[in-house]
């Protein structure tokens, strides 16, 4: 059923009217917010830590209005992308601080690209593909492996290397080689899916991130740089963010933990600066696991 309503939606959604296409996945938000269910609450819980005290429970409410329309927005534009128009790719993108990671590049150096889950990152993918910047990433593994399959050829032919999360060999030895070869690698980088992620302070709470970025930093030299990305009106916005250094004493893991707690502080600005484009309806806290 699952892989039956992402077909449909990619057959379907790509050719309907924008407008009316819009309209739909903004009542589905909508509907899924009035019977806030799971997600939603999970969403809320996670917004309040973002968000404080501060606000009222109406105006929590209303934040995760806006932001189930973001992640809807997100499925939708992921359904029509690969029917979205070169022009219209490249021309709604607004990205900052860009240049310094094309200079890594140009100048032999791998980049890895670390991501929270914000805004629409495979928007992003496809621009810098388009741009001339092939890349790679990896993706989680989904059941049924129809849907897996469906979701990497659609990436792929957007003009990324996807690399499954488990199951596919040694990815870390992979990503360790396309950094070698001046290589972007792009990463989300917010939620841990593994045993082994570093615990970090974010919004004054413990949460648990993925080591994968910084250690990859650490073992090839490569430029780790966080990326913020949020919606203004119908168009993109990307911030690439400053290099993330590698501490130059200490042991390994204690580098490792320094590089993903700057990482975490530099997703928590993003994050703060855009709630309602962060589309994080999963567990990030440990007191939460």
């Amino acid at each position: 059923m699952a892989d039956y309503a992402y077909a449909l939606g990619w057959s379907a959604v790509r050719h309907m009217p924008e407008p009316v296409a819009r309209e739909i996945f903004m009542l589905i938000a909508d509907r899924a917010w009035h019977r806030r269910g799971r997600g939603v609450r999970r969403l809320e819980s996670n917004l309040r830590r973002v968000v404080g005290d501060g606000p009222s429970e109406e105006e929590l409410r209303e934040l995760s209005r806006r932001g189930m329309r973001s992640y809807l927005r997100y499925w939708l534009e992921s359904f029509r992308l690969p029917s979205m128009g070169r022009e219209r790719i490249l021309s709604g993108m607004h990205i900052t601080g860009v240049d310094a990671l094309y200079k890594d590049l140009d100048d032999g150096r791998g980049v890895i690209a670390a991501l929270p889950h914000m805004g629409n990152w495979d928007h992003a993918g496809a621009w810098i593909a388009l741009s001339g910047t092939p890349f790679t990433t990896v993706m989680e593994r989904l059941k049924p492996e129809s849907l897996y399959d469906r979701f990497v050829a659609y990436r792929a032919g957007l003009g990324m290397e996807v690399l499954p999360a488990s199951g596919g060999g040694d990815v870390f030895g992979t990503l360790t080689e396309r950094l070698a070869d001046a290589r972007l690698v792009c990463l989300v980088a917010d939620r841990d899916l593994t045993a082994t992620g570093v615990e970090v302070e974010f919004f004054g709470r413990t949460a648990k991130m993925p080591a994968g970025p910084a250690a990859l930093a650490l073992r090839t030299g490569a430029a780790l740089r966080p990326v913020t990305l949020w919606y203004e009106g119908d168009d993109w916005c990307v911030r690439v963010h400053d290099e993330i250094p590698v501490p130059g004493e200490g042991a390994r893991d204690d580098r490792i933990h320094a590089m993903t707690q700057s990482l975490a502080h530099t997703f928590a600005q993003g994050v703060a600066a855009h709630p309602e484009d962060w589309h994080m309806l999963q567990r990030v806290w440990v007191e939460d696991l």
